[in-house]
């Protein structure tokens, strides 16, 4: 890979702003996608010129791989970091985890990162494997971790490990997509977060050896 022409990112100047940017750059994303985003149009929207952008990102891609390392990556870090330290049940884990998912990615402008990369991946097949190393694989790893938790407990029952994680993270991404789908799939965005409870209680009967009462 060639190095960054531009100067390092850590040489800031002071009319520098990198978390502007960042903000910036994940409203265009996700309101245009990512091949109708433009560079210039993110720097004007931080408030700054488009060489001060390329002070810290040398392309569209690094960029939007930093967004995504900024924002969504420390996000499954606190999720593995709850998984790892939780000693209540697996039914509450469950849902701590789903609802957190949902407050802190789905019900933010962070939930439209998932429509964008559904839609261009095919297109930006690089940004497609940085987003399934850094994203899609830890987040099914972080799934399936909380399954053998609950199987080693007897509280849930067994299965297969491969397909039930994401048959248990498909219906979080149709959420997300709806939310940026307006009028194709008739979901009230209001209704979102009904639809999550109602998930919540299908899955945790569909997982549990003897689901709650």
């Amino acid at each position: 890979m060639l190095a960054c022409p531009f100067k390092p990112r850590w040489e800031r100047r002071k009319d520098a702003r990198p978390q502007e940017l960042l903000d910036a750059a994940l409203d265009h994303f996700v309101e245009h996608g990512f091949a109708a985003t433009r560079l210039n149009d993110v720097a004007r929207a931080a408030g700054v010129s488009k060489g001060t952008l390329y002070l810290y990102y040398c392309s569209k891609e690094e960029l939007f791989k930093a967004v995504v390392r900024e924002s969504v990556v420390p996000m499954i870090g606190e999720a593995e970091g709850v998984l790892n330290e939780f000693t209540g049940s697996s039914e509450k884990l469950f849902r701590l985890l789903m609802t957190s998912w949902w407050d802190k990615i789905g019900n933010t402008k962070l939930s439209g990162l998932t429509k964008l990369m559904m839609a261009e991946a095919g297109n930006f097949p690089d940004l497609a494997r940085f987003y399934e190393e850094e994203v899609i694989d830890r987040g099914n790893k972080l799934v399936t971790a909380m399954l053998v938790r609950g199987i080693a407990r007897g509280e849930i029952r067994q299965m297969d490990l491969e397909i039930a994680p994401r048959i248990l993270i498909a219906p979080m991404l149709m959420m997300m997509i709806w939310k940026h789908s307006q009028g194709i799939c008739q979901i009230v965005p209001e209704k979102l977060d009904a639809y999550l409870e109602q998930y919540i209680e299908m899955a945790i009967h569909g997982l549990f050896v003897k689901a709650p009462v």
